[in-house]
C-alpha cells in the first residue's frame, strides 16, 4: 500500500505539517480562551500564510514590474538550430508576423543583455543611453517603446544589427553626463 504522505522535505509534506500545526493551534486557542481567541488565531495564521504565498509566488512583483521588462534572456537558451529557424522564418514568407513575434523580442533580449553586461545600461530603464550606444540608424529596430520602422526585417538590416551587437562587446561605455537633458 502506498503511503499518502510524500517524503519529508517535499512541498506536499511541508504543507501537510504546516496545515496540521495551524489547525491544532486554532483548536487549542478555542479550547483555552474561547471562540474570540480562535478567530483571532485563525485570522493571524491566514495573514501570515497569504504573505508567505505572495512572497513565494510573486516575489518579482516587489520591484514594480521592472524585473520582467529587464529579464535579459528567456528561461531556455536557444540552440544554433533554433536561431537558423528563426532567421529563415523572419526572412521567409510570413516575415512580418515572425519578425514581430519572435525575432524582434529575441534581438531586444540580446541587445539588453549585451548593454547591461558590457556597458551597465538597461535597455528598458535608460533608453536614451541605450539608443546612443546602439546608434540612431539601428535603434528603431529594437526600441522597446515603439514599433519597428518597417514591418519586415531585411537580411541587410539583420546583418547590420548582428554586427553592431558584436561591436558592442568591445566598444567603450559612454560617459554618464549624457543622461542630463
Amino acid at each position: 500500500m502506498k503511503r499518502l504522505m510524500q517524503e519529508p522535505g517535499s512541498v506536499r509534506h511541508s504543507l501537510t505539517v504546516l496545515g496540521t500545526v495551524a489547525v491544532t493551534a486554532v483548536v487549542l486557542l478555542g479550547l483555552a480562551d474561547g471562540a474570540a481567541a480562535a478567530a483571532t488565531g485563525l485570522a493571524l495564521i491566514t495573514v501570515v500564510a497569504l504573505a508567505v504565498v505572495r512572497y513565494v509566488a510573486g516575489a518579482d512583483s516587489q520591484d514594480s514590474g521592472y524585473r520582467k521588462s529587464v529579464r535579459l534572456l528567456g528561461g531556455q537558451r536557444l540552440a544554433v538550430g533554433d536561431w537558423q529557424l528563426i532567421v529563415r522564418r523572419t526572412l521567409g514568407e510570413d516575415a512580418e508576423i515572425h519578425f514581430g513575434t519572435t525575432m524582434r523580442p529575441q534581438l531586444q533580449r540580446l541587445f539588453a543583455a549585451r548593454l547591461a553586461e558590457v556597458h551597465g545600461v538597461e535597455l528598458h530603464r535608460d533608453p536614451r543611453r541605450a539608443a546612443a550606444l546602439v546608434g540612431p540608424d539601428l535603434w528603431p529596430w529594437i526600441d522597446p517603446q515603439a514599433g519597428p520602422p518597417q514591418p519586415v526585417l531585411t537580411e541587410q538590416v539583420l546583418r547590420t544589427l548582428l554586427d553592431r551587437l558584436e561591436t558592442l562587446s568591445t566598444a567603450r561605455p559612454l560617459p554618464r553626463h549624457d543622461q542630463a537633458q
